[in-house]
């Protein structure tokens, strides 16, 4: 585990990096805002993931159980024509163990999904979201862009996650403090003709404030 800590004014950052899926984990340390397990994908499902028209990508958002997550994921993926490939049960396998993993450390009995095929600027501003935390997965395309803020202005320093790897980000409801400083963005690709698929993870702690 490399753990990277700056302090900047009153904001102290720190990224935990694992090379093991255990070490997301390491968000719950005071002083992490973010932890991200250092992956790569293998090339034949990247390849493939690439290679898929936009249209058969999986697309939803849902509230769920961790266990109901595999059914939930492979639902998407037919609803999507996504080709019944070896490719494809990676995909869904690994969606699920992420579920599972991030429903533990947060300590939560459900999870809003949300899988995300994105051809636009979304969310292109550099931001940290109103929550206790997100995990975020980049399966195709640009991954996640993330850097430290001085004072609420965009990061001098951009820093973009490798396709793949998953990233865990406090948000301004962790109980801790001071702010972590890190800020993050969807990469701006409008025009490119590129397509991403992402997934997010929400902590859900309460079912009747879903939306």
């Amino acid at each position: 585990m490399t753990y990277i800590r700056a302090e900047i004014r009153d904001a102290a950052i720190g990224v935990g990096i694992a090379d093991t899926p255990e070490g997301l984990a390491r968000i719950s340390m005071p002083g992490c805002a973010a932890s991200i397990w250092r992956r790569q994908i293998g090339s034949g499902f990247q390849t493939w993931i690439d290679a898929l028209d936009p249209s058969h990508l999986p697309n939803g958002r849902l509230v769920l159980r961790p266990a109901d997550v595999p059914e939930a994921v492979r639902h998407l993926c037919d609803i999507a024509a996504m080709e019944n490939a070896e490719e494809r049960g990676w995909l869904e396998n690994d969606i699920a163990e992420l579920a599972e993993r991030f429903a533990e450390i947060m300590k939560v009995s459900y999870l809003r999904l949300r899988l995300d095929p994105i051809s636009t600027n979304a969310c292109r501003k550099f931001h940290i979201d109103a929550l206790h935390a997100r995990l975020i997965c980049t399966y195709r395309g640009t991954g996640t862009q993330y850097g430290i803020s001085r004072d609420g202005q965009d990061p001098k320093r951009v820093f973009t996650l490798a396709t793949g790897a998953p990233m865990i980000m406090r948000g301004t409801l962790w109980p801790q403090s001071p702010p972590s400083g890190l800020l993050h963005r969807s990469p701006p690709i409008s025009g490119t003709g590129e397509t991403r698929l992402v997934l997010v993870l929400d902590p859900v702690f309460d079912l009747d404030e879903v939306d």
